[in-house]
């Protein structure tokens, strides 16, 4: 097997769609796949205070073969240190209930080849470092060999909260997975997020409406909509997440989901106190 790493956001972008048989195979979640991280690659790449560098450690059985292994990292520098999250860790609004991240390998094997990938391309860095890797299901195997080998490492378990689609119990809805029907409730949408999630919701939304895996229900009001909420979608699978809403009639609650798992770990730190 060969591991590699691709860096810069038009190579990440390639390999992104070279994993996309791997990304079905083991049917990650719609947040670890092609439009999600598409979207937030060209988010992060139109920003002007750029959010981190990508990379991807590739592990595939040879050269310019598909990959068996993947993992998306970002790279930025916070002071004097480089700081490394899964690509899409600073980016939001993310749904609830599920872990919404995967580092992706195919079996045990692939996962061990992997970490190390991920080791090696952090003995390169210069200077300090720290990881963080959050929002991954028990029982990763990347993580397990991470864990591993990094003496600094911890995990830590979290339960998510889901948000629970009840708009139909309490109101009129109407629902669409049209993008033309998207554009023209998007900017009710966007007014209703945090100024910095913007971006990255619009961007997600329209790719994803795109391929028919974004959902929009409405609740109309007089003057504005009573009720939103965005759902993505899985073509193949039906399956139906929850992303984002917003309500003032009811019919929208949030309930405890699955557990998630985070990997930190650092080196290089000098830890300062007072004399």
């Amino acid at each position: 097997m060969v591991t590699r790493v691709a860096v810069g956001r038009t190579r990440v972008v390639r390999e992104v769609r070279a994993a996309a048989p791997l990304i079905s195979d083991l049917a990650a979640p719609v947040t670890a796949r092609g439009p999600w991280l598409t979207a937030v690659l060209n988010v992060q790449s139109a920003s002007l205070v750029p959010s981190g560098r990508p990379r991807a450690v590739v592990v595939e059985q040879h050269r310019q073969g598909r990959p068996d292994g993947a993992a998306l990292l970002s790279f930025s520098r916070r002071g004097p240190a480089t700081a490394v999250t899964l690509l899409g860790d600073a980016v939001g609004p993310v749904p609830g209930g599920r872990p919404p991240s995967r580092l992706l390998a195919r079996d045990d094997d692939v996962a061990r080849r992997l970490a190390e990938g991920v080791l090696e391309t952090l003995d390169r860095l210069r200077g300090p470092w720290t990881m963080r890797l959050g929002g991954l299901p028990l029982g990763d195997p990347t993580v397990r060999h991470l864990a591993a080998a990094l003496p600094s490492a911890s995990l830590a378990n979290a339960r998510s909260r889901r948000l629970v689609d009840e708009l139909d119990s309490v109101a009129d809805v109407v629902r669409t997975t049209d993008p033309a029907g998207l554009d023209r409730w998007l900017p009710a949408v966007l007014d209703r997020l945090p100024a910095p999630d913007r971006p990255f919701v619009r961007a997600s939304a329209r790719l994803h409406a795109a391929v028919g895996a974004l959902e929009l229900a409405v609740v109309p009001g007089d003057d504005a909509p009573a009720a939103l909420l965005l759902t993505l979608l899985d073509p193949v699978s039906g399956d139906r997440w929850p992303w984002w809403g917003a309500s003032a009639v009811g019919g929208l609650r949030r309930e405890l989901g699955s557990p998630v798992v985070t990997l930190t770990a650092s080196a290089g730190l000098r830890v300062l106190g007072r004399r």
